[in-house]
């Protein structure tokens, strides 16, 4: 039931049709889970947690981002992920705009739906990525 529920609420975050929820879900899930891996456990952890091998070495501690809902009023703050991740929110410890990995996290844009029901257009990369850190959240 809880699952049924997960599915259905992340489906209509992401503006997926209800008849292909379970198989785009999970597939979306995976994908922004292979980005994780790729691209974010280094700083913020396998377990999403801020505290991977790199950590220490940055200006400003990695954010759990496993607990992003939690810290926000139980509501995952799209929006301002998108945001620090596509780089018009930067942070100062990487040393740039994030991503450091530049290009990878732009073109094939698609749009993922806030909790207020407001489109937010951004890549596939960041659509799958922040998929993954909804289904992951404590």
């Amino acid at each position: 039931m809880v699952r049924t529920v997960f599915s259905a609420a992340l489906c209509s975050i992401l503006a997926i049709p209800v008849a292909a929820q379970q198989i785009e879900t999970a597939d979306v899930v995976d994908a922004g889970r292979r980005v994780y891996m790729q691209r974010c456990a280094t700083c913020h952890g396998l377990e999403a947690e801020g505290n991977g091998p790199m950590a220490p070495v940055l200006l400003v501690q990695p954010t759990a981002l496993s607990r992003l809902e939690a810290g926000n009023g139980g509501v995952f703050p799209i929006a301002r992920a998108v945001a620090r991740i596509d780089g018009r929110d930067p942070l100062v410890s990487h040393g740039s705009a994030m991503p450091v990995y530049g290009g990878f996290f732009e073109g094939n844009d698609t749009a993922l739906k806030t909790p207020s029901g407001q489109p937010l257009l951004t890549s596939r990369p960041i659509a799958d990525l922040i998929t993954y850190l909804i289904s992951i959240q404590r």
